[in-house]
């Protein structure tokens, strides 16, 4: 019955509901002050009535047109808090002393400590019917939101609940923290308790979702905190970090899901400034493959050390557009003196590249521009070393004829003894670096390689989240495959200050962490959303998951792919003056034999011979040893060709 008449009551129009409003009032003002008058006369005595009550009908109007004129009617009931209380106490004190000015001036009977206890009942009744409509309301709005706990009782959980008392889609229902000291405290009607006490608040509450209000903390006490809270089965999000707040990115009250990086538990290493500024402050930088997700973030990172201008090279016209309006906004708030100069083009046009070079007196290039998803440069393998040796074969002549100070190559972990060619090519690319290092130049050559980049383009994580999105099955290609996993930021700044830190030929290797395997991250993505993962039967058919559960099906290794990703071709590795950076000392080819090896494998291109193109990848010092037979599609097209295996393509996931 309550609620149909809290549901009609909502439904009216604002003009309806300030006039019931306004109705409701009179009546208990009446009542009021009729309590008031019982109240001081031990009974009130109907002789007294007419003078009384015509005292209070002179002042009711008045009363009513002041609460009116003072907002009270404007304000909506279900968001009253202490403004309303002001008003109401102002307006009931003027109620109060006009019906003693107009009892005094009409010669009207009223005791005049009337007006005092009238004005004690009517804020009881009047502030009381208001806040009870607003309890009433949330209550049934609780009932429509997702009962959550707030992991976090320090200012940003405080601030969290607030906003979230206001609006949105989550009811709090209590706290949890580790702080002992916190423990056993309310904040706002709500219980701090120990995080020992989560399955049975989940229980007692029926709980939803878990948020965590603590920006301050690490990765790894994030990847800490989110063990924990795996077993439960609940969906676990977010505010954003200290980091983005700080610098307006993310305001505090933004809820998000849990990012990758806190699944990974690595913890940034401050960056060196001076190895930051070193190619950078004041100097003109080229970046290719600009408007990719490795080239992109290192723009981002390049603009916030203020170089004199940022080059922007890509052939997609599409990432070239959409990097190049990022910068300038960018630029505009945070680096004015910088100019941007976004250019179309393939880093295989030699005039091109030469023409950029010199118009705009390039100091530093990070090449980044490569093809670099393994399954399509396996089945267009022409085309992919094409891109990935002959266009930083191009870009690092160029390089040297105009003299640029530093050439930094951004490789890959595929590059170590490649199954695929794509692996392959990107070592043929760093052979070019070490080899032209050899060379009378001013230009110091250094590559940096490193392994996969949360959210890049060809990266596993963007595919597990649109499956689970779509409700699964999520794909894995193998149970056991693993790979080296670090966020873009992290890798785009330690590309910056391994570039400063080369002599001529350096390879520098990325500090990675621990090889992650790919079906746990899978399953733990699915877990941290409150949903139940189901791991398929390996070798056969899936199982069948519960309602809401999701399916993780095993397919099979794609085509070129690796189950474990290496870092380094040799055996070691040494420290170099940053902790996450190594460098390694890699077999090399002189420039003459190597010449003489990119002029044959540009014949077999031109004459798309993939046989020798074979032959001469596994002649380089390469590593390479391919994992099946030729994949081009082209090529299985042709006459006398095999047939690809049905259904072979893309898909799935490693």
């Amino acid at each position: 019955m309550t609620g149909r008449f809290l549901n009609y009551l909502i439904g009216l129009s604002r003009s309806r509901k300030r006039a019931v409003l306004m109705l409701v009032d009179a009546g208990l003002l009446a009542f009021s002050f009729g309590l008031a008058m019982a109240l001081r006369l031990d009974g009130f005595s109907p002789a007294l009535a007419p003078s009384s009550w015509l005292a209070f009908a002179l002042v009711l109007p008045c009363t009513l047109l002041l609460f009116h004129l003072m907002g009270l009617y404007r304000a909506v009931v279900r968001h009253v808090a202490g403004r309303t209380v002001q008003v109401l106490a102002f307006g009931l004190a003027v109620s109060g002393v006009l019906l003693l000015l107009a009892a005094k001036s009409f010669g009207l009977f009223l005791p005049r400590s009337v007006p005092a206890i009238y004005w004690l009942l009517a804020m009881g009744l009047l502030g009381g019917a208001r806040f009870g409509l607003r309890a009433l309301y949330r209550q049934r709005l609780a009932r429509l939101k997702a009962r959550v706990i707030i992991f976090g009782a320090g200012s940003a959980g405080r601030q969290l609940f607030a906003t979230l008392e206001h609006g949105g889609d989550y009811a709090p229902v209590a706290f949890v923290d580790d702080a002992s000291e916190l423990q056993g405290r309310d904040i706002g009607g709500l219980r701090v308790y120990s995080p020992a006490r989560l399955p049975s608040l989940v229980a007692e509450h029926g709980v939803e979702c878990v948020l965590l209000a603590i920006p301050s903390a690490t990765r790894r006490q994030r990847r800490d905190i989110l063990e924990r809270l795996e077993p439960l089965g609940l969906r676990v999000q977010t505010v954003p970090g200290l980091s983005d707040i700080v610098s307006g990115r993310a305001e505090l009250s933004e809820i998000r899901e849990v990012a990758i990086e806190d699944l990974l538990g690595r913890d940034l290493v401050p960056p060196r400034q001076d190895l930051l500024d070193a190619n950078i402050r004041g100097k003109t930088v080229m970046v290719t493959g600009a408007g990719g997700s490795i080239g992109s973030e290192l723009c981002r990172q390049i603009l916030s050390q203020r170089p004199a201008r940022l080059v922007l090279l890509d052939l997609s016209e599409f990432g070239l557009y959409g990097i190049d309006e990022e910068l300038r906004g960018l630029a505009a708030a945070e680096s004015p003196e910088t100019v941007v100069v976004p250019l179309l083009g393939s880093v295989l046009d030699r005039p091109r590249l030469d023409g950029a070079l010199r118009d705009f007196a390039v100091d530093t290039i990070f090449h980044a521009a490569a093809y670099k998803h393994v399954p399509l440069v396996e089945r267009n393998p022409v085309e992919g070393l094409r891109n990935n040796v002959f266009g930083t074969l191009a870009l690092a002549e160029a390089a040297r004829t105009a003299g640029v100070r530093a050439f930094v190559l951004v490789s890959t972990d595929k590059a170590v003894r490649p199954t695929n060619v794509m692996g392959a090519s990107k070592r043929i690319a760093e052979l070019i670096c070490q080899a032209l290092s050899g060379l009378p130049g001013e230009t110091v050559f250094s590559i940096v390689r490193f392994g996969n980049v949360v959210g890049s383009s060809g990266s596993v994580i963007p595919l597990f989240r649109k499956q689970i999105e779509a409700g699964g099955p999520v794909t894995v290609t193998h149970p056991d495959i693993t790979r080296y996993f670090m966020a873009i930021p992290e890798a785009a700044q330690l590309v910056i200050q391994a570039g400063a830190m080369a002599r001529g030929g350096d390879v520098f290797i990325l500090d990675m962490g621990e090889p992650v395997r790919i079906v746990d991250l899978a399953t733990r993505m699915v877990r941290l959303i409150g949903l139940n993962p189901v791991v398929a039967r390996a070798g056969g058919a899936g199982v069948v998951p519960a309602k809401g559960d999701i399916e993780i099906r095993f397919t099979e290794l794609r085509p070129g792919e690796k189950l474990f990703e290496e870092l380094l071709v040799g055996s070691d590795a040494h420290p170099t003056e940053h902790p996450r950076i190594m460098t390694a000392t890699e077999v090399a080819m002189d420039w003459p034999a190597l010449d003489a090896l990119l002029q044959r494998l540009a014949a077999a291109c031109d004459a798309h011979d993939l046989p020798t193109l074979r032959d001469l990848l596994r002649e380089a010092p390469t590593g390479y040893e391919p994992a099946e037979a030729i994949g081009d599609l082209r090529w299985l097209r042709m006459p006398s060709q095999p047939t690809p295996k049905e259904g072979a393509g893309l898909s799935g996931a490693a």
